[in-house]
């Protein structure tokens, strides 16, 4: 039986592909084992999915000169020997790395121990652990092939597979009486992401009247930490958190959304167009992850600073309202998707073993 330990967290881009590879593995009766923090998202969904999680400290990568500018090398090489002690302990014969605040110690442990070592960058702009951990491999995937990781092999976004498949077998009334939605209407998901967007659920909540009065119900998952006033208003339904997104984009037309990897990829191989909006903070990474999406026809991107109540009445409405170019969007938008992105990474992970056994 062959050992993985994979690394990652703190949000869905990093935590999800870790899920989707983890379960195809363990399908493939190999052992499992998940390396993240306390504080990640991978704190609550790792164990809800049968993974054991190993734990090390969060290590953010202090961004101004401070103490912790100075200490943060020697935090990481104990982060490093934690995870040494693991790959030891364990028997780990391969680690695979997402990125955020778990990878870069899981990067230099796998180094020191000589352990074949495999990288998944989700979005199109790498940050600072997985420029780390591709210094320190010649196995990196991306997702995206307008990736800033040169010669890296495009295997896509994994994505959990039964959403894909559960999504192309919904009935979309169906899919809307399950969450409480007028069956007939058309539906607007809205989405920040799993860290939530201010900005957008502000200008949605302001924008209610008029979506309901063309005949627009809204599906709104506002993250965990919004902080938004109760809203009671027919054709309307709130939720913090989903568990089921494939039930959501089921039930839904089109969506609002920040322009995160996870999410960008999920919504094109399940034919969803939207409107992404992304994230103002960063390097600029969730513009070049819809790109390709927009640039074939799948949907539409706009800046933070723009989106507002008026831009809501004046362009997504009768978007939405536009059923023909509805269909003609998810089209194009499922041109741009890598399905089987799991499987291929999964494959690209065993080829780096067998390639570092005849090393």
């Amino acid at each position: 039986m062959t050992r993985f330990l994979l690394a990652g967290g703190g949000t869905g881009g990093h935590v999800n592909p870790l899920l989707a590879l983890g379960e195809l593995l363990r399908d493939r009766k190999h052992e499992v084992i998940a390396l993240g923090t306390k504080e990640g998202l991978e704190s609550r969904l790792v164990p809800n999915r049968g993974f054991e999680l190993v734990t090390i400290p969060r290590l953010p990568l202090p961004r101004r000169l401070s103490f912790g500018s100075f200490t943060y090398p020697f935090r990481l090489m104990l982060a490093s020997a934690q995870v040494v002690k693991v790959i030891r302990t364990r028997k780990i014969d391969c680690v695979v790395g997402f990125g955020g605040y778990a990878s870069a110690p899981a990067y230099l442990a796998a180094w020191f121990t000589r352990t074949t070592l495999v990288v998944h960058e989700a979005n199109a702009l790498a940050g600072f652990a997985n420029k780390l951990g591709a210094r320190l491999t010649k196995f990196v995937a991306v997702t995206f092939p307008n990736s800033n990781l040169e010669g890296a092999r495009v295997t896509g976004m994994p994505i959990r597979g039964e959403i894909v498949a559960s999504v192309s077998a919904y009935d979309q009334q169906q899919a809307r009486i399950e969450l409480g939605l007028d069956p007939m209407l058309p539906t607007l998901l809205v989405t920040g992401g799993s860290l939530g967007a201010k900005s957008i659920n502000d200008s949605i909540a302001e924008s209610l009247g008029k979506l309901n009065a063309a005949g627009i119900q809204v599906l709104h998952i506002v993250g965990d930490r919004a902080n938004l006033e109760d809203i009671s208003q027919a054709g309307y339904s709130r939720m913090a958190y989903c568990k089921a997104m494939d039930v959501a984009i089921s039930a839904s037309d089109f969506a609002v959304s920040r322009a995160g990897a996870s999410t960008v990829s999920e919504f094109a191989a399940t034919g969803l167009p939207a409107l992404y909006i992304p994230y103002p903070v960063g390097n600029g990474e969730q513009r070049l992850n819809a790109a390709s999406i927009v640039e074939a026809g799948g949907g539409l991107i706009i800046p933070d600073a723009e989106f507002n109540a008026d831009y809501v009445s004046s362009n997504l409405i009768p978007l939405i309202s536009n059923k023909k170019g509805l269909i003609s969007m998810s089209k194009a938008a499922k041109s741009e998707a890598i399905i089987d992105a799991t499987e291929r990474l999964a494959e690209f992970v065993l080829e780096a073993m067998d390639t570092r056994a005849r090393d």
